[in-house]
């Protein structure tokens, strides 16, 4: 039914079992590859108690979801692979991977797309080689298998060409960055530093050829420069801004290592092992389309940690040492860093500091069905206000629209939703105002509530309430002002404003508070 506390088991649940998942591959990729492989693994899976996939942004969401497919899939084919591909478990598989598209299209088409072109890329490897190739063939009958069958359950539902249209075309001309805004991760000036140090750490250990210990360790302690440097920053600034910048900037210099790692790793392709950084690379800038590096890493840090672990076995095989302990080194200082910086960074919020929750008392919802939701501010009571009043006032079956938005009001009052858009977002709404008050008259919506304060602060992806709002209101008679809502019905025939209410619902600051609140 409609209660609260499923949405954070469910998180919880999630965002546990996604590191669980991440622990594993970590283990499979450096099992046989490095010594003290489980302990390496652990070490860099610890950091996600605090950076898992659900821990940023703790509700259920699509990017999280999608995130964790992933990483099911991807354990899925490791493990499959040393098993030499189970003929059914490698077909369904290949079916799984392309769940991950259907729950968010622009991870899952690079994630899907690159995992596709290197299936091909090892068919062709294998069958030089004069090898079997049946396990890839088959992921690839399940990935065509698995998007058939998602393309005719859409074909059935929603309708192929309407799915395209708003998944696809709608998004990407209301949401996605240029190339260059994407590729802009890259701009940052210290990022030349950091490569430079990994090159000189990597060139150490590739001219090892004593196995000295001395610069074995030299090599890993430049090579650990950028992980230590977020936490050295959180002494010299205190601007929480800055600090998670340090932080998420380590997003490309993984991936810039992992890269030219991977290119060297590719002299000798050991099945999907060899392809999986770039797969992960490609997977990250996909996700970067949505809101770049700031905006999306919130969902990725595992795959980030994975792509890490993956470009060890190559620079130990680099490093001619038979001895792991400077790589279980290694792993520990970047883990330990990961957790002081990423603990500050989770701590502070600043992946959330466009919303408006840290000042007031804690409120705590009183309503059996958010039991369990707190947050500070007056935003739950005057939500609760608004609930009360509509269920007394308003009858189940009128039409009701909010302006610019209520998540919770459908979900909680157990009213079905009249009108096709629920929250006017840029990314949500495509009505203009004309065609909103349109769809209005022709879904007969009879109430209009219009909400002043908002928990998210004001930026670009807010729709214009006030035109919205002076478009509707010759249709609206102002009936009551709550704490943070007022409530408008729909003009009866030949009804005018009274004098009092008209200017009452007029008389509005430039925040959207009345002036006697």
């Amino acid at each position: 039914g409609a209660i609260y506390w499923h949405h954070i088991f469910y998180a919880a649940l999630v965002g546990g079992l996604g590191s669980l998942l991440a622990w594993r591959i970590m283990r499979q990729l450096l099992r046989d590859a490095i010594p003290s492989a489980n302990l390496i693994a652990f070490i860099l899976s610890i950091p996600l108690v605090i950076l898992g996939i659900y821990c940023i942004f703790p509700h259920p969401f699509y990017d999280p979801d999608a995130v964790f497919v992933i990483l099911l899939s991807v354990l899925l084919l490791l493990r499959l692979e040393r098993k030499n591909f189970p003929a059914w478990q490698t077909y369904f598989a290949g079916i799984l991977t392309v769940v991950t598209l259907f729950i968010k299209q622009n991870i899952g088409i690079f994630f899907l797309g690159t995992l596709s072109l290197s299936l091909v890329i090892l068919i062709i490897v294998n069958l030089r080689r004069k090898e079997t190739v049946k396990g890839y063939l088959l992921l690839l009958a399940g990935i065509v298998s698995g998007l058939a069958i998602g393309v005719l359950i859409v074909h059935l539902t929603a309708g192929f060409d309407n799915y395209w249209f708003w998944t696809m075309v709608y998004a990407k001309m209301r949401r996605a960055p240029s190339w260059l805004e994407m590729f802009s991760v890259y701009q940052d000036w210290s990022l030349i530093i950091w490569i430079l140090l990994f090159g000189i750490g990597a060139l150490l250990l590739w001219k090892n050829e004593f196995v000295k210990s001395w610069k074995v360790a030299l090599a890993l302690a430049l090579m650990s420069a950028p992980f230590v440097w977020t936490v050295i920053y959180l002494f010299l600034d205190a601007d929480a801004s800055e600090r998670a910048e340090r932080l998420v900037g380590v997003f490309p210099f993984i991936m810039i290592a992992a890269f030219i790692v991977g290119i060297f790793g590719l002299k000798q392709i050991r099945g999907i092992t060899s392809f999986l950084p770039f797969i992960l690379i490609a997977t990250l800038h996909g996700v970067f389309l949505s809101q770049q590096l700031w905006g999306s890493t919130y969902a990725v840090w595992s795959l980030l940690l994975i792509l890490f672990a993956a470009f060890l076995p190559p620079l130990f095989r680099l490093s001619k040492t038979g001895s792991g302990r400077w790589f279980v080194s290694f792993a520990y200082v970047a883990a330990v860093c990961f957790l002081i910086s990423g603990g500050f960074y989770l701590y502070a919020n600043e992946r959330l500091d466009y919303v408006s929750f840290d000042d007031g008392e804690m409120a705590h919802s009183k309503l059996p069905q958010l039991a369990g939701l707190s947050m500070r501010g007056s935003f739950i009571p005057d939500f609760e206000e608004l609930v009360e009043y509509t269920n007394r006032e308003i009858p189940m079956d009128d039409g009701i629209i909010i302006l610019p938005g209520e998540d919770l009001f459908n979900y909680t009052t157990g009213r079905k939703p009249k009108f096709s858009v629920l929250l006017f977002d840029v990314t949500n709404n495509p009505l203009s105002p004309s065609e909103i008050l349109e769809q209005v008259k022709a879904r007969d919506i009879r109430w209009l509530i219009v909400k002043n304060e908002l928990e998210i602060e004001v930026d670009k992806t807010i729709d214009n309430k006030d035109q919205i709002l002076e478009t509707l209101r010759p249709e609206f008679k102002h009936i009551e002002s709550l704490n943070n809502y007022e409530i408008f019905r729909r003009k009866l025939p030949g009804e005018t404003d009274d004098d009092e209410d008209a200017d009452d619902a007029d008389d509005t600051d430039d925040s959207g508070n009345s002036d006697d609140k």
